[in-house]
């Protein structure tokens, strides 16, 4: 088997510990495939998806299946390839209640491209194969192609009909305010030379989705995306490259977009096409960089001349206002810090150690205020440099995500792709309610000499924290205990410890554990961090902003009224 891998290209694993599968992972090791083991089952399936979108697939295995069920989903919500070889109880005691037995196949059928089990050992080879082009070709929804994968093939790539590419390009040509969306699958597909092409060539404003970010820098003068929301609203025609129409993006349907808005997708699966807003009359079935370049070559020379227009004004004046506000709130200057002072002196702190531009520092974000903040803060200039929770927004997988870009760009020989050749920092921002649910994979990072630089952003609770002082806190905290709980006197649902010292994690670990309360500290702290040669907490406190109202309006759903799904 672990020939089989290695001739399949694989030089990397995700495993994890059990005494039934020691001789297979110590086989992985003799034929020079790298072995990772982290602490939590469901981290390996996390640890995957930032190794995919760098370089390449990674197997994960143990037995039983049961601890990948979390991540096997994430895998296909986010569309990213995942092999996972797990055991299972002898076939001579099925259904005799056996070690761990459980029907996998069945369970996972309805989540997987394929699931199987071979029936005799010599056809373990075929099936591993099956599965490995399964994985890779297409996204993980796609059907497989059937020819023998022996030796390993590219997988193919298709152009959309010219018939479509000229009604597209009639209707980019002809909107009054056309707007272009990128999403994490042109990242994945590295169309990033195509799209900026488009983008240069067009002068067409474009907003990223969260993972979307830097396929075009952050810093070019046709990102809007500190103007988000109004683009919605305004755009008449929208160009959307690698990106579904899910929560992450309103559904592409009013009150967020213009109800009259076309809105194009570019999409490797055609059943993708027409759900919620799009329009699947206009939209297009392909490799994104290839439909691209079709789109380049039909333009010719046309270039959009709305700079006068009412939709480019409203964009620039929201563009300042948002970038006003963020800029004043990052300027607060009190102890304990606002998360927005803290991520900019992380920021500039960062900027000052690592231009930018060289693309040598890859950014992992994870938890409510981390993602929306620190994403809306930092500027990158390149892709497959920055991971937050994906499509599920699932907290946990944060620390998985920089142990797997890690493994991407810092192994010998890495496979990652992106900014100036070499070797990069793994940076990650974590809220410190995410932080738990992952925090032992610091003795994994320290056991394989990973130099990941994590900042906590301590307020002391999930989204908010309950007060603001260690008494009070004290105070809330024996109501609770006691059962002396009404009015709101003891410790909310979202509370976690008063200002706990995960720094210390790191410490019994092997790495460095430091806390920063002001600017200074915080300064300093990065820069130990960023030299360090092993793994760093910094416990960063902040403003817990015990008065914020808890409100999730990224959660209300739009209506089925407002507008329906084109047919």
């Amino acid at each position: 088997m672990s020939k089989l891998y290695k001739s399949l290209g694989v030089n990397s694993s995700f495993s994890g510990p059990g005494l039934s599968v020691l001789a297979e992972r110590q086989s992985f090791l003799y034929v020079v495939v790298k072995l990772m083991s982290t602490n939590a089952e469901s981290k390996r399936t996390t640890a995957f998806r930032f190794r995919c979108l760098a370089t390449a697939i990674i197997y994960l295995w143990r037995k039983p299946i049961r601890p990948y069920f979390g991540g096997i989903p994430h895998a296909a919500a986010n569309s990213w390839p995942l092999l996972v070889l797990a055991g299972s109880s002898e076939t001579h005691n099925a259904n005799k209640m056996a070690f761990q037995e459980v029907d996998a196949i069945s369970l996972l059928t309805p989540h997987a491209k394929v699931a199987l089990r071979p029936p005799y050992p010599d056809m373990l080879p075929t099936f591993i194969k099956d599965a490995y082009r399964a994985a890779m070709f297409g996204r993980p929804d796609f059907d497989i192609p059937r020819q023998q994968l022996s030796p390993l093939i590219e997988a193919p790539k298709s152009i959309a009909p010219d018939n479509k590419i000229k009604d597209v390009v009639e209707a980019l040509k002809t909107a009054k305010a056309p707007l272009v969306i990128l999403g994490k699958g042109a990242a994945y597909a590295r169309a990033e030379q195509q799209i900026r092409n488009l983008i240069e060539h067009t002068g067409i404003r474009f907003v990223p989705t969260p993972m979307g970010k830097v396929i075009v820098p952050g810093s070019s003068v046709y990102n809007v995306s500190a103007a988000r929301s109004t683009a919605l609203k305004g755009a008449d025609v929208v160009l959307v490259l690698g990106a579904k129409l899910n929560w992450i993006l309103s559904f592409g349907l009013a009150p967020k977009w213009n109800p009259a808005a076309k809105v194009i997708q570019v999409d490797l699966v055609a059943d993708e096409l027409g759900k919620n807003g799009g329009d699947p009359a206009l939209s297009l079935v392909g490799d994104v960089g290839l439909v691209v370049d079709q789109l380049i070559s039909q333009l010719g020379g046309w270039r959009w001349q709305g700079q006068s227009s009412a939709f480019f004004r409203e964009l620039q004046a929201a563009k300042s206002r948002n970038e006003e506000k963020a800029a004043k709130k990052a300027s607060v200057n009190k102890i304990p810090m606002p998360f927005e002072r803290a991520s900019g002196i992380i920021k500039s702190t960062l900027n000052s150690l690592s231009v930018p531009e060289n693309g040598d520092i890859v950014y992992v974000s994870e938890g409510a205020n981390a993602m929306d903040i620190s994403r809306s803060i930092s500027t990158m200039e390149h892709p497959r440099t920055r991971l937050d929770a994906g499509t599920y927004a699932t907290m946990g997988v944060g620390l998985g995500y920089a142990i797997a870009a890690y493994a991407a760009y810092n192994f010998p020989e890495p496979e990652g792709l992106a900014g100036s050749p070499g070797r990069k920092k793994i940076v990650a921002i974590e809220g410190d309610s995410a932080f738990g649910f992952s925090a032992m994979e610091v003795e994994s990072m320290a056991r394989f000499q990973m130099d990941v630089l994590i900042f906590v952003m301590n307020n002391s609770g999930l989204y908010r924290g309950d007060t603001d002082s260690a008494e009070k806190y004290a105070e809330r905290q024996r109501n609770t205990v006691a059962g002396t709980t009404t009015e709101g006197k003891g410790l909310t649902a979202w509370s976690l410890g008063y200002q706990t010292n995960y720094h210390k994690i790191a410490k019994m670990a092997g790495g460095i554990g430091t806390e920063a309360r002001t600017p200074d500290e915080l300064k300093e702290a990065t820069k130990i961090g960023f030299e360090a040669r092993v793994p760093v907490v910094v416990n960063v406190i902040i403003d817990p902003q015990s008065d914020l109202p808890m409100d999730f309006s990224w959660l209300d759903m739009v209506p089925p009224t407002q507008k329906k799904p084109k047919m």
